[in-house]
């Protein structure tokens, strides 16, 4: 499990980068400033990506959200280890770890066909920005015995589940991929529900 939890902290890394090219994608538009032409590529051409036209926005999201599903998958392999979890835990983090990595599959896809690499992993991440959890916290929930960890494991997915919506808003703001856009609204909408889930869980617990 450790190795998880050092994963997990490296690829968190990336994820205040792709903020920041977010936030500045909105305001480069509404300047009038020409995109890089390097993010574009002309339609028609031999090389031009399958998943279609994007912006600074919709790259800042797919670098942004692989490394916080990532993280998601990693909270979920953490609780699944444990024995005596409450079956309904189990059963949500079943269902975290079968939704997100296909999203982060099918956005690898996106950033190999927009000519883009996911962002470095060096380096750690020590806060919290995006829902994530930082690595004393994932160490903890790594360390918790079943009882504590599975409420550590629902607050903890509540507050990144809450990150990964407000990531989401902002690409169906300022996103122009088509399917971006689509994987947005379908990221806010089953992780609104899962959230609301989660809360009922807690109050079982």
């Amino acid at each position: 499990m450790k190795l998880r939890i050092i994963r997990s902290a490296l690829v968190a890394a990336g994820l205040a980068a792709a903020l920041s090219l977010a936030a500045c994608s909105k305001d480069d538009d509404h300047a009038g400033m020409p995109m890089d032409q390097s993010s574009v590529r002309p339609a028609g051409s031999p090389t031009a990506a399958p998943a279609g036209d994007f912006n600074h926005a919709d790259v800042a999201f797919a670098q942004g959200m692989i490394p916080h599903h990532q993280q998601a998958i990693d909270m979920s392999d953490m609780i699944l280890a444990e024995e005596n979890v409450h079956p309904e835990v189990t059963a949500l983090a079943e269902r975290i770890k079968a939704a997100q990595q296909p999203e982060i599959d099918t956005m690898n896809r996106w950033l190999e066909a927009w000519g883009r690499i996911q962002m470095d992993d060096g380096g750690r991440h020590h806060g919290a920005e995006g829902g994530f959890m930082t690595e004393a916290q994932m160490r903890q929930l790594d360390k918790a015995n079943a009882s504590d960890g599975q409420r550590l494991y629902l607050e903890g997915m509540i507050r990144h589940h809450q990150g990964a919506i407000n990531m989401a808003e902002t690409e169906t703001e300022d996103g122009n991929n088509e399917e971006a856009i689509n994987l947005a609204h379908q990221i806010a909408e089953t992780q609104q529900q899962e959230i609301e889930t989660m809360q009922e869980l807690l109050a079982k617990l």
